[in-house]
């Protein structure tokens, strides 16, 4: 695997490492940890709207017929 980093985020690496004394793989994993939870959540959004289009029913309409 092949990784570049902008200079940007290499000199923010650099300065948080100082500041909160962890070594480079443990911010990066971090910061990948949460980038995945918040495509997940993005990704499951995304679904439960996709969802919520597959029908044109109301709320009633869709229970109209249904014998409790």
């Amino acid at each position: 695997m092949n990784i570049s980093i902008n200079q940007d985020n290499y000199e923010n690496l650099d300065n948080f490492k100082q500041i909160l004394k962890k070594d480079e793989s443990t911010m990066i994993n971090e910061a990948l940890e949460l980038y995945f939870q918040t495509q997940h959540k993005i990704l499951l959004e995304k679904d439960v709207a996709n969802e919520n289009t597959m029908t044109n029913l109301d709320f009633d309409e869709f229970w109209d017929d249904v014998e409790i």
